[in-house]
């Protein structure tokens, strides 16, 4: 009988996705009728809706994206905007925020989460996650837009197909991502988004408190191993040899795992920090602020992940980074075909990383902290995705402000 009634994940998540759909519809009509009846019985008046609207509303999946959301939320709380900020993390850091005017709620994990956002009355949604109306995050028919801001300096093509489709506007940070939607759109057939170069406000941050941070005293030279999760992260592929090539150089060692690892490959991690315990010179490092051990390290050894961006173009310094076998099938890559935009960029940035070439890892290293040319790289990685440097919230407050108006309108 337990056979019988079993329900894959993938089934589940469509069965879930229609029942939210026919709640919707039926919320909707229910609604509609009573206001029908409501207009009715006061002889033609108009009638207000009952229940509140909420001006502007932040929806975050996952605790990690308050960075993001961060500047753009002191320069809101600055302008004395009231701001509902809702979150799918119980310890979203959010939830305790400072500033006076943007109060922190937590709408529940997953579907929960999602099944709150279906019914929101709000004039404008702010949110990093991709996917609206394609899985189980649907547009509420009482939201008036919804608006997305980057979580990361490289191309939005590398979102899951249709990723950004269903959303009004994107905030994105340099001419390639605005590309790459007006070609998805025109491919699509639909209606154009509006596009704001806003920059990237979470990466003024960071420069900004690396300006003034304090000189951090360095002996000797850190690498630091900053993997993302799954098959085609480097500790998936390349774990134990390029460890061991790594102590071999002589250097200080940092690893820091994705977050996501801890969760979906413990006995990957588990074995890993087994074999390889901490020493004086090989540390594992799981901070929830990044701020101090980016700062540390010399180099970067990292794959496809968009930290790699945040330390190559806000520290200033060189990465070594490994050949990816994306399967794109899956992405948004897929369908304007050709190398993406970070493919393009990365030889700029530093040196790439093939298996064949683990053995000659210090060469490598030695050779990235010393090539000027990467310098320049950098300089001109920064000028493609990185526009309005140091204005980034400023820039996103203007635009939403400006839309809550003309939508009050």
């Amino acid at each position: 009988m337990g056979i019988l009634l079993y329900i894959e994940p993938g089934t589940g998540s469509m069965l879930f996705t229609i029942l939210i759909g026919l709640i919707g519809a039926g919320v909707y009509a229910f609604r509609m009728l009573i206001l029908k009846f409501r207009f009715f019985l006061s002889g033609g008046k108009k009638v207000a809706d009952d229940g509140e609207r909420l001006p502007l509303v932040i929806f975050s999946d996952n605790k990690r994206y308050w960075n993001i959301f961060e500047p753009v939320c002191r320069e809101l709380d600055r302008r004395g905007t009231e701001v509902v900020y809702m979150t799918a993390s119980p310890d979203d850091p959010a939830l305790n925020s400072p500033f006076e005017h943007v109060k922190g709620e937590f709408i529940g994990e997953g579907n929960r989460a999602f099944a709150r956002l279906n019914f929101l009355k709000a004039d404008i949604v702010l949110s990093t996650t991709p996917g609206l109306d394609v899985y189980q995050w649907k547009r509420s028919r009482d939201v008036k837009w919804y608006v997305h801001i980057l979580h990361a300096a490289s191309e939005v093509t590398l979102y899951r197909s249709f990723g950004l489709d269903y959303y009004d506007a994107v905030f994105t940070s340099g001419k390639f991502q605005e590309d790459d939607i007006r070609a998805l759109e025109k491919m699509r057939g639909l209606p154009e988004k509006e596009l704001v170069r806003a920059g990237i406000p979470y990466m003024d941050e960071m420069k900004a408190r690396l300006e003034k941070a304090e000189p951090m005293e360095r002996n000797r030279i850190t690498v630091l191993l900053a993997p993302t999760w799954g098959p085609e992260g480097i500790l998936s592929k390349y774990g134990d040899s390029i460890i061991d090539e790594l102590i071999k150089t002589g250097y200080d060692l940092i690893i820091r795992p994705h977050p996501q690892s801890f969760v979906s490959e413990t006995e990957l991690l588990d074995r890993l920090m087994g074999k390889y315990p901490e020493t004086d010179v090989l540390k594992w490092n799981r901070d929830s602020d990044n701020f101090d051990v980016l700062r540390k390290a010399d180099i970067m050894i990292s794959d496809f992940s968009g930290v790699l961006f945040d330390y190559t173009l806000v520290y200033d310094k060189p990465v070594v980074y490994t050949a990816t076998e994306i399967d794109k099938s899956l992405y948004d890559a897929w369908w304007l075909g050709g190398k993406t935009w970070t493919e393009k960029v990365l030889p700029e940035l530093g040196k790439e990383l093939k298996f064949e070439d683990i053995p000659m890892l210090k060469d490598i290293i030695d050779e990235c902290l010393n090539n000027e040319s990467y310098s320049e790289g950098r300089e001109s990685v920064r000028s493609q995705c990185w526009d309005s440097m140091g204005k980034g919230s400023v820039k996103v407050v203007d635009y939403l402000l400006s839309k809550m108006e003309e939508l009050d309108k």
